[in-house]
């Protein structure tokens, strides 16, 4: 047996007999063991009658297609009825397997279906007709006469078989297989229980991988009585082919079952499962479809017909379709009718084809809006009320069971005339989406015609199924594309419509939708029962409701579309709801705050969708939803995210540049560049004008998807201009720029076939050097029918053209067979090379018109392109049919069809030049060549190339390289043979066709390159060029050499230099593809080249660059980065020389970036900006911007890590804007004890918000907080009156300047809030003492320099009344002078301090206002404290140590500005304290210290010092008593001491004599003065300095030694005159004088004697005698006492002081007044001293143990004491 393998084993290369089940082992071996003896008993009983027919027959079989489906309706039962009918009558075989013919390969492997047509045998003669035993017998005899005779006229006259004995066997074959089927049915139901078994798969189905848009097939033949069951389920969903129609087919065919999914898309990827079941049991079989996106050359249009392509009884169908409809025009609302003659041959009386009808590749199935008809002979489509939905390209496909045909023409259908005036055009294709039980999202499309003005929105209308009544389901006119409409009724339907409005007016309603019903999408899978007849509500049968049971949170809510008018929220239903339906609530709650609020208050939501209107536009909320039942109401979900109102969906921006190209005589071809960066893009709208007239009028009035159209109706011989517009959901986009006008009449060649529009799809990778590996898209837009050229036709008759499913769809009126002369069929066979094809055949692509051309084709062209000239600038240039058809058919058509033109266009490129060649190896080139200098009116969409081999110098025909376009100036030759010479030219071609060829390159030798060093560089390219810089990009060398390529070498020079002055830019390779030059000149004109370098050296240096200027053109701009307020990172670049055509091209490194993960691109106007979606190190580079069709406009910006660094940084501030403070939150204590909390910002503008927060509450103005925001200064304060106990906590200042936000706190708590509440009602109480008198600083005291205390305080708020008082330990302090209040101080002065002074003070002030009183504490530790301040002014008072000599010893001594008696010293001798001895001794006198030492000694020397202590540290003086300091002090004191001694002894005059005596004559005078002296000194008296002499006028007297007197016994006059006494030792002499003063006699009073007292005053009667030391000293102490004493009063006012200075200074002027004496105590120079001395001991005042030496400097001796305190003792002293 012979046999093919089925076309679902055949396509899965990994097939093999591992798939096979043990179920259909089982069945295999059971069939082999059973038919094995049944061949051989049949084969033995016929082998003597009819061997050679048997043998001949049993090797006839038919073969089932790969891409049909097995036809075993009567043959394989046929077959199986003959090989049992007699057993089977007799006793039929019990739970046998069904004998079926399969086909088996070597091993007895079943490898497909074996149909056989016939098979005689006497066993079963008794079930064959008279003709069909004869035709058995004419079949052997015939195979018998061709072994026997050799004669051909023989043999043709048997080979001829009347067609209708051929028809009339195949009946009979027909009603035996129906007899046999039919007999066996009997005996089953006779032998019914024996013959029953479960269903078993003897052929599962198979998994399929196919791509979009082709048809599937699965098949599985299942065993089983009673008969099975069969269903077939997908993704366990059972599979209705009512519910689809058009898109399932089930077949059931004797137990060989199918299900067909037609045009498959990405929602048939599943899992199916086919299920057969009966009364013994259920068995199940799985295969899984994937369904892919084609990446291939073929993209099928239609699908292949339901029955594959097959020749049924040997006999092939040729279907023509004739008198066809051409392009339509209609208008809404009118009928139109398309039809054509399809004739079909051979012709059939009863078969009737399949006939189809499409709309844009959809399949139409009848309606109200569309009947189709057919007649026999013609098929007609009928379109009752015509709308824009129908407008498109219509297709007929005509499907018999060997070939199709199709056929394609365009329908435009306009707008009805407006009911208003201005009114805009319907909108259209209204759909249903998303419905649910309550709810549904209808969806339109814009109309084309906005009536002259802008379209304002649109209404949406809802009809119940079953009604006539329209109500409108929005309020205000929605400008979105999109309508959510809820509030539907559950289980009800609906359709809806759409009307726009504008300010004229409203259009007319729209096609109604599709009706849709309200219901559950789960729901329908979960119906046990079904449906009522239809009365427009569908019935609904639901579980057993569980009770008691709360339905859990939704699950998945989200935002699944926000505008400005609605927000759709979707959810899927909680897990935990029971068998009871359920129902929701929305809430909604604006970002930022906490309160939600219910959106549907009165009626909860059935369906887990719901759209939210009214909500503020700007604003941004969260959503959840909650779910309740009867049981209550559940938890919410989890909120949504913010979701800010608005629209979300941009409107596209506006179409780039539009081009049109002739077409026919009422045709133009309009191609656009695509809508940039438009998202859901719906479609693009053609208008056109006649040139002048400025009135637009729309070609297509329904969206078309593709970059190109053909606008049909346009007057011939006019000129037009286009413009597009694009459309998605938001609206329409700008118009385009307008074309250039173009005029209306037929191009060369009759115009474009159907769909013949290559869209050259750039690639984005290729292999090594940059070489494109290309892959080219064909698409097929609508065209109108067009007759193509006859020679076209006449190419495809000769050839047998094949084109795909769909061709129609692009040729047009072209009618053409889809199998060739094997009779294959599918997808179609393209003649590529790598497919096995001839290399001379080409398949376009489906939805294209395919051309075969053979090689005597290519041949006949290749003669007439040989003869083909490259015409002349301004010539016309004719057309040409290139060198083979690989390519030939499509450049012909580019040329003469796609892009028709008799004159040069100017839109094409001009030729490439510059062909090198990169690599050679042993049969390939990779040649490079330079960019046209002119690129034509549109971007080079790439290049061809041609090569012609050379011999023997003579060049021969030109061969296509390439058949599809490549990128890249870059391309491998391939196919060239080894050592042969070859030339090469390159075209360039563009939107607007393919340019003229290059001039021929160099001859080219192709042998192999063995050189170990790399090859040339390509592709060079200069950019960014600058006065002093300019960056270089080149691609690598294609040839590698021995090694990879590891560095490259620019070389510079100047354009006009010779080749010596090549020099090298870099010393070190570099590895980039790029390099920054830097060490250009500005003006100079220069030219570059590159060498790659390898392990094994440097490789040739490339071509050079063209000549390059260095300058900076006018107008040059650079990349500027920028941040955003929300932190976006972007680098903008602007450009302001654009074209129309110019475009913004980023590149990262100098590569062009296309992957938009990384970076935003947005281009408007001239300007562009590239944003970062998310910066980070990856995206680190050098980022470029170039405009293409600019004057080199380009600008680079190198983002490097310490640049991401500070970015990010400049992010975060722009993207959380802080709004900086100049102090922190801070509080303070303001008067009457207020708090004030305040901060200072350093900027904020009028519209900053301040929100006042305590422990998470917010603060509002009122009677305790009172808050202030002064916008000038920045100033924000909130001051609160006291400090409660609950006011402890944290304070927060919440700034807000629009996005800037800040916030300060201050925590108060525990002991810092007791603290500042404990000062804040001080300083309340403190602001009530204020209110009076008060003291503004307390009682404190202050030690002067002088060491007198001073209490003092500082009072305010005082008046005249206002009176202090002075307290010491409770008892007042009363100064003598009254008191007055001078700057607000008070002092109480303590001039001598003691320890009396200690107690406690206080002062009172008081008015009829209040008091104040301050105290100060003055005991125990304040007077030692107060004291130990008075000590240490002591110390820093003292002076240094002196040394001073005396008669007794030597003296050290300091003085001190005061001296207290409490005052403790210690002297030291070499650091160890001294004792005191009665030789050594200290003392005080005055403000001196002294340490005596009495008659010195060796022992006595060194170091001396004084120690102060005032409780702190202390204070020392020191002073070096030793060497020659020490013999000085010393030999002064033995000086002093003899003085003393003679001191001691001298005569002097003891006591004084009155200066003045004034007596009366005639008196007696006597004076007595004290003499001493040892020894006794002699007397002498002198009168006028001579002596006198004792005698009776003067008597002179010297008593016990010591009384010396003088008595003058009677005055008169003469005795006037000076007296002296004059004593006289030999230790000195002493004198005194006085003068006696003789009046005139008043009466004689007798002898009167004078005594004088201290001062020199005669004291009258009484006896005289001088004060002792002892006694001075004790009145000067008393005096000191008396004075200290009368110190301790209050300071007088300034006013007493100065007039008791003016007292003073009055006393002293009289005293000045008086007349002065002369000193009478003169004596011999011998003596002066002495005598000086002895009037001074005179002095009551002064001692001689007080007095100062003589020897101490002025500038040792203190400073006298200013006087602090002056009262009455101030005067006596």
């Amino acid at each position: 047996m012979s046999g093919s393998t089925p076309f679902y084993q055949k396509h899965h290369r990994h097939y093999d007999r591992g798939y096979r089940s043990k179920e259909l082992e089982s069945a295999v071996s059971q069939y082999q063991s059973s038919s094995s003896s049944s061949y051989a008993a049949r084969r033995s009983s016929s082998r003597a009658s009819a061997s050679a027919a048997l043998s001949a027959s049993s090797g006839h079989v038919v073969a089932l297609h790969e891409r049909t489906t097995p036809i075993p309706c009567s043959y394989t039962r046929l077959s199986s009825s003959y090989s049992g009918l007699e057993e089977s009558r007799l006793s039929p075989m019990p739970k046998r397997a069904k004998p079926t013919y399969l086909a088996m390969d070597k091993e007895n492997q079943i490898i497909g279906y074996v149909v056989p047509i016939f098979r005689g045998s006497q066993e079963y003669a008794s079930g064959f007709s008279d003709t069909e035993e004869a035709r058995v017998k004419e079949s052997a005899g015939y195979m018998a006469r061709r072994n026997l005779f050799t004669s051909g006229l023989e043999m043709e006259r048997t080979e001829q078989t009347s067609r209708k004995v051929s028809m009339r066997e195949s009946a009979e074959r027909i009603s035996l297989s129906k007899r046999i089927y039919e007999n066996e049915e009997h005996h089953k139901r006779m032998n019914k229980d024996s013959l029953m078994h479960a269903p078993e798969f003897v052929i599962k189905p198979r998994s399929h991988t196919v791509w979009e848009k082709q048809c599937v097939r699965l098949h599985c033949t299942v065993s089983g009585w009673p008969d099975p069951r069969v269903v077939w389920y997908k993704n366990n969903v059972t599979i209705d082919p009512m519910a689809h129609p058009g898109k399932y087919k089930l077949e059931s065919s004797y137990n060989v079952h199918s299900l067909e999914i037609n045009r498959c898309d990405f929602d048939d990827t599943a899992q199916y499962r086919v299920s057969a079941m009966n009364s013994k049991g259920e068995l199940s079989s799985f295969a899984s479809i994937v369904v892919k996106r084609f990446k291939g050359e073929v993209e099928e249009a239609l699908p292949m017909p339901r029955h594959g392509l097959i020749s049924e009884y040997g006999i092939t169908f040729d279907t023509h379709i004739v008198d066809g409809f051409g392009v339509s025009f209609g208008r809404e609302g009118e009928t139109m009718s398309l039809g054509a003659t399809v004739i079909i041959s051979p012709n059939l009386a009863r078969y009737q084809p399949e006939v189809q009808w499409y709309r844009d590749d959809v399949l139409l199935q009848p309606s109200k809006w569309c009947h189709m008809h057919w007649s026999g002979d013609k098929a007609t489509l009928t379109l009752t009320h015509l709308n824009k939905e129908d407008e498109g390209l219509y297709t007929l496909r005509i499907t018999t069971k060997s070939k199709y045909e199709t056929y394609s023409a365009y329908v435009f259908v306009r707008d009805a005339d407006a009911e208003v005036e201005g009114a805009p055009g319907a909108p259209l294709d209204v759909k249903c989406q998303d419905a649910n039980k309550d709810y549904v999202i209808v969806t339109w499309k814009q109309p084309a015609v906005d009536g002259g003005s802008s379209i304002l929105g649109y209404f949406v209308d809802r009809c119940e199924v079953g009604t006539t009544h329209w109500s409108q389901c929005n309020d205000t006119p929605i400008k979105f594309a999109r309508f959510p409409v809820t509030g539907l009724v559950e289980g009800r339907s609906y359709t809806f419509r759409v009307r726009a409005v504008n300010k004229s007016g409203m259009s007319r309603p729209s096609r109604v939708s599709e009706v849709v019903a309200a219901m559950d999408p789960a729901d329908r899978a979960r119906m046990r029962g079904t449906s009522a007849p239809w009365t427009g509500q569908i019935i609904v049968t639901e579980e057993e409701p569980a009770e008691g049971v709360v339905p859990g949170k939704p699950k998945e809510l989200e935002v699944t579309e926000a505008t400005k008018n609605y927000v759709v929220l979707s959810w899927k239903p909680p897990g935990e709801r029971g068998h009871e339906g359920i129902m929701y609530y929305v809430e909604k709650c604006v970002s930022g705050t906490d309160s939600w609020q219910r959106v549907n208050t009165e009626i909860p939501v059935k369906s887990p969708r719901f759209a939210l209107f009214d909500l503020a536009e700007g604003k941004a909320y969260s959503f959840r939803v909650r779910c309740c039942n009867s049981a209550g109401v559940g938890e919410p979900s989890e909120a949504t995210e913010a979701t800010t109102v608005g629209d979300k969906l941009d409107i596209p921006s506006a179409p780039g540049r539009v081009v049109p190209t002739r077409n026919t005589d009422t045709s133009v071809v309009v191609s656009w560049e695509a809508s940039r960066h438009a998202k859901e893009l719906v479609g693009y709208y053609i208008e056109a004008s006649i040139v002048g007239s400025n009135k637009f009028e729309p070609c297509n009035n329904k969206p078309v998807k593709g970059t190109r159209f053909i606008c049909h109706g346009l007057a011939t011989g006019e000129s037009y201009v286009f413009r597009v517009k694009a459309l998605n959901a938001a609206g329409l986009s700008e118009c385009s720029q307008e074309s250039e006008a173009i005029e209306v009449k037929a191009a060369i060649g009759g115009g474009i076939p159907h769909g013949v529009l290559p869209e050259w799809e750039l690639p984005r990778g290729g292999n090594v050097g940059g070489l494109t590996k290309h892959t080219p898209r064909w698409t097929g837009t609508h065209e109108a029918v067009q007759y193509p050229p006859y020679t076209m036709l006449k190419l495809n008759a000769q050839t047998g053209s094949v084109p795909g499913p769909g061709a129609g769809a692009g040729a047009g009126a072209t009618s053409s067979s889809p199998s060739g002369p094997s009779g294959s069929s599918g997808p179609l066979a393209t003649g590529s090379k790598d497919k096995g094809g001839k290399r001379g055949s080409v398949t376009w692509a489906p939805d294209l018109v395919t051309e075969s051309v053979t090689d005597s084709v290519t041949e006949a062209t290749d003669e007439v392109k040989g003869q083909a000239k490259v015409p002349e600038a301004g010539k016309t240039r004719k057309s040409s049919v290139d060198v083979s058809a690989k390519r030939g058919t499509e450049k012909e058509t580019a040329h003469n069809v796609g892009w028709p033109r008799t004159d040069p266009d100017p839109a094409s490129p001009t030729p490439p030049y510059g062909i090198s060649v990169l690599e050679c190896v042993r049969d390939s080139m990779v040649l490079a060549w330079k960019q046209p200098t002119f690129i034509g009116g549109a971007d080079i969409t790439g290049y061809f190339v041609d090569y012609r081999e050379v011999i023997n110098g003579v060049p021969g025909t030109w061969h296509e390289a390439n058949v599809k376009s490549v990128s890249d100036r870059a391309y491998r030759v391939s196919d060239l043979k080894e050592n042969r010479k070859y030339q090469f030219q390159v075209r360039a071609a563009n939107m607007a066709g393919v340019g003229i060829p290059s001039l021929p390159s160099g001859t080219f030798v192709c042998e192999e390159w063995t050189i170990a060093v790399p090859g040339p560089p390509h592709d060079l390219q200069v950019t960014e060029v600058r006065a002093n810089t300019l960056v270089l990009l080149y691609k690598p060398p294609v040839y590698q050499g021995r090694d990879p390529v590891n560095g490259f070498y620019i070389d510079i020079k100047e354009a006009d230099a010779e080749e010596e002055a090549w020099r090298g830019v870099n010393e070190k390779a570099i590895l980039t593809n790029y390099m920054k030059i830097k060490i250009l000149k500005e003006g100079e004109t220069y030219v570059f080249r590159v060498r790659a370098q390898n392990k094994a050296g440097v490789g040739k240096a490339s071509e050079p660059t063209e000549p390059v200027l260095a300058e900076t053109k006018p107008g040059t701009t650079e990349i500027v980065v920028d941040v955003d307020d929300d932190g976006v990172i972007s680098m903008n670049f602007a450009c302001s020389n654009l074209t129309p055509d110019s475009k913004f091209v980023w590149s990262k490194n100098y590569e062009e970036i296309t992957d938009d993960t990384r970076i935003t691109v947005a281009t408007s106007g001239g300007k562009s900006k590239a944003t970062f979606n998310m910066l980070a190190e990856d995206d680190i580079g050098i980022y470029s911007c170039a405009v293409t069709h600019t004057d080199g406009a380009c600008s680079s910006y190198t983002l490097s890590a310490e640049e991401l660094k500070k970015l990010l940084e400049l992010s975060h501030d722009h993207k959380f804007p802080v709004i900086p403070l100049k102090t922190e939150l801070a509080v303070e204590l303001q008067e009457k004890g207020r708090i004030r909390f305040w901060l200072q910002a350093e900027k904020i503008s009028a519209n900053g918000k301040i929100e006042y927060v305590f422990n998470d509450n917010s603060l509002s103005q009122g009677e305790k907080y009172k808050m202030n925001f002064n916008k000038d200064t920045g100033v924000i304060e909130m001051i609160m009156e006291s400090l409660l106990p609950e006011d402890e906590g944290t304070f927060t200042f919440q700034l807000q300047d629009g996005k800037a936000t800040n916030q300060s706190s201050l925590v108060l708590i525990g002991d810092v809030f007791k603290g500042l509440q404990k000062e804040s009602a001080f300083m309340r109480k403190e602001w009530h003492r204020k209110q009076g008198p008060h003291f503004v600083e307390y009682l404190s005291y202050e030690v002067t320099p002088e060491c007198c205390v001073i209490l003092k305080c500082k009072v305010g708020n005082i008046k005249k009344e206002t009176v202090a008082l002075w307290y010491k330990d409770g008892r007042e302090v009363k100064g003598d002078e009254k008191l007055t209040f001078t700057e607000g101080v008070l002092k109480l002065e303590i001039a001598q301090i003691s320890k009396k002074d200690a107690g406690v003070y206080e002062i009172v002030l008081k008015d009829d206002r209040g008091q104040d009183t301050s105290t100060l504490n003055l005991t125990e530790q304040g007077f030692r404290d107060l004291m130990n301040e008075v000590f240490s002014n002591i110390a820093n008072s003292s002076t240094a140590l002196k040394i001073q000599s005396t008669d007794e010893g030597i003296r050290l001594y300091s003085f001190v500005s005061y001296y207290n008696e409490a005052l403790q010293v210690t002297w030291h001798h070499k650091d160890s304290a001294i004792a005191f001895t009665d030789r050594i001794k200290s003392g005080v006198v005055g403000e001196q210290l002294w340490l005596q030492i009495t008659e010195p000694t060796e022992k006595d020397k060194g170091k001396y010092a004084i120690e102060f202590h005032d409780g702190k540290g202390g204070l020392k003086r020191t002073v070096e008593l030793s060497g020659q300091a020490f013999d000085d002090a010393y030999a002064e004191f033995q000086r002093l001491k003899a003085a003393a001694i003679a001191e001691r002894n001298r005569a002097r005059v003891a006591g004084g004599l009155p200066d003045v005596v004034t007596i009366q004559e005639l008196k007696a005078l006597n004076l007595t003065c004290n003499i001493s002296g040892e020894p006794l000194p002699e007397v002498v008296w002198l009168k006028n300095e001579r002596e006198i002499v004792s005698d009776g006028h003067y008597v002179m007297k010297l008593e016990a030694g010591k009384y010396a007197s003088f008595t003058i016994t009677t005055v008169n006059t003469a005795d006037s005159g000076k007296y002296s006494i004059l004593v006289k030792n030999k230790y000195g002499t002493e004198s005194a004088d006085f003068t006696l003063v003789v009046t005139e006699g008043k009466g004689d009073l007798g002898v009167t004697s004078y005594l004088t007292d201290a001062d020199g005053n005669v004291i009258i009667g009484c006896k005289s005698r001088p004060t002792t030391p002892t006694e001075r000293r004790k009145s000067v102490t008393g005096k000191k006492m008396q004075k200290r004493k009368d110190s301790v009063i209050l300071q007088k006012p300034p006013e007493e002081k100065e007039g008791k200075k003016k007292e003073e200074k009055k006393m002293e002027d009289k005293t000045d007044a008086l007349p002065k004496t002369t000193d009478k105590k003169k004596a011999a120079p011998a003596v002066a001293s002495r005598v000086g001395k002895q009037e001074t001991l005179q002095q009551p005042t002064t001692t001689a143990d007080e007095a100062k030496p003589d020897d101490v400097p002025t500038s040792e001796k203190p400073a006298e004491k200013p006087q602090i305190n002056k009262g009455k003792n101030d005067q006596d002293e």
